[in-house]
């Protein structure tokens, strides 16, 4: 039995941990919201692991407003870098494996290719940053880590695109949605399984990608949403090529998940079909 603290338990992908976890009794999980186990809080952290006697930390805390980021980087900093890097000293210390969970957004999207786990990263915001250096730090302090890079998360919990379109299409609003970004969306569900399945098998430390198979833009998922919904026909969904935002993203992020589909031996299935899972929950 292994127990394992999972940190941001109120946000999407830790509500998703806690469905799945279910299914992994060789795993004790114990679930910890901000109150409980603070990124900015470095001895409230140390309290806590030794408390609940861990061997190891799935983090899903994270400053995640891209836009807002670019008007307050002092926060995402404080979060995603510093807070991290608080982080994996403190497991490093207390020999602690450390599973961070991490973003397309460390790319400049300049590639045509999916993208490899060792490719070098060139974020264009304060967002990315943020995340790219607190994946340096884990890297560097604490031998015992895995950084999952991940994408365009969306999930039955927590707020997401999928949640979006769906309230949208209920008040009957016509939706512009944008052609100029090109990636995977990434259920919150698989993306649980995954990290569970990584440290349950004692998986080669390192840096991996997970995504759900398969390539679109917003558009894109947005019509898939309401074709799996049986909306489309009634919902006014445009396409534009321009869409203006506060914090410039990557044009393409489609990451390389290759690597961990080899590592769990498994294939991992397609963006529609995990969308499909998750519409039926909600």
């Amino acid at each position: 039995m292994k127990n394992i603290l999972v940190t941001g338990a109120s946000g999407q992908l830790g509500q998703s941990l806690r469905q799945r976890c279910t299914a992994f009794p060789q795993l004790n999980l114990h679930f910890c919201q901000r109150a409980d186990f603070d990124l900015e809080q470095p001895e409230q952290m140390a309290r806590a692991l030794d408390q609940h006697s861990v061997d190891a930390v799935i983090n899903t805390a994270a400053y995640t407003a891209v836009d807002q980021a670019e008007k307050e980087p002092d926060r995402a900093f404080a979060i995603n870098t510093k807070g991290v890097t608080d982080l994996a000293r403190i497991c490093a210390q207390k020999d602690i494996v450390l599973l961070h969970v991490s973003t397309d957004y460390v790319f400049n999207g300049a590639s045509d290719k999916p993208y490899l786990e060792d490719h070098p990263t060139g974020p264009l915001g304060i967002y990315g940053q943020s995340k790219q250096q607190g994946e340096l730090a884990v890297a560097a302090i604490n031998p015992a880590h895995y950084i999952v890079r991940t994408s365009w998360l969306y999930g039955p919990y927590g707020h997401n695109f999928l949640k979006t379109m769906l309230k949208l299409a209920e008040q009957g609003k016509s939706l512009t949605i944008t052609t100029e970004q090109t990636g995977s969306p990434t259920s919150t569900l698989d993306l649980a399984d995954a990290l569970l399945k990584l440290i349950e098998m004692a998986a080669p430390y390192g840096t991996y990608h997970f995504s759900n198979t398969g390539q679109t833009t917003w558009h894109g998922f947005a019509r898939e949403i309401f074709t799996q919904t049986h909306q489309l026909d009634r919902v006014q969904l445009a396409e534009t090529d321009e869409y203006p935002t506060f914090a410039k993203r990557p044009s393409y992020s489609v990451l390389d998940i290759n690597k961990i589909e080899q590592t769990l031996q498994q294939p991992i299935r397609s963006w529609q079909e995990a969308l499909a899972e998750v519409i039926h929950q909600l």
